[in-house]
C-alpha cells in the first residue's frame, strides 16, 4: 500500500527541495543594495505617496456583494430545471414543479429579509 504513495512523496520532496533551493540560493546570490528612504518608498507611478494607500469601503458595499453574489448563484440553479421542466411535466412529474416553486419562494423570503433590515440600502 505504501508503494502507490512512493510517487505523491517523491513529488513533494522535489517540490520541497526545489522550493527551498531557490530560496537560500535568492539570499546568496540576490544584490544586497544599502536601504534609504527613497527605497523604501512605494512606488505610485513617479508620484510622491501622499495619504491611504488603499481607500476604505463601508461595509455595506461588501454586504451588497455578498447578497448579488448569493442570489446570482441561486438563480443559476435555476437553469438546469428550466431545461428539463417541459420533458419533466411530459412524463407526468408535476412535483418538478413545486419543488422549483418551493426554491423560489424561499429566494423571495431571504430577499425580502434582506430588504426589511436594510441591507440593500446605501445611504445609512
Amino acid at each position: 500500500m505504501t508503494q502507490d504513495y512512493l510517487p505523491v512523496l517523491i513529488q513533494v520532496l522535489i517540490a520541497s527541495g526545489f522550493a527551498a533551493a531557490t530560496l537560500v540560493a535568492s539570499v546568496l546570490l540576490g544584490k544586497r543594495a544599502p536601504r534609504n528612504r527613497t527605497k523604501d518608498s512605494p512606488y505610485e507611478c513617479g508620484m510622491n505617496p501622499v495619504g491611504e494607500g488603499q481607500a476604505r469601503f463601508s461595509v455595506k458595499f461588501y454586504l451588497v456583494a455578498m447578497l448579488f453574489v448569493l442570489f446570482d448563484i441561486e438563480v443559476v440553479f435555476l437553469y438546469p430545471w428550466a431545461v428539463v421542466f417541459r420533458e419533466k411535466i411530459a412524463d407526468g412529474l408535476g412535483s418538478v414543479f413545486w419543488g422549483a416553486a418551493g426554491f423560489v419562494a424561499i429566494l423571495a423570503v431571504a430577499y425580502f429579509y434582506a430588504l426589511k433590515k436594510g441591507a440593500l440600502e446605501w445611504k445609512s
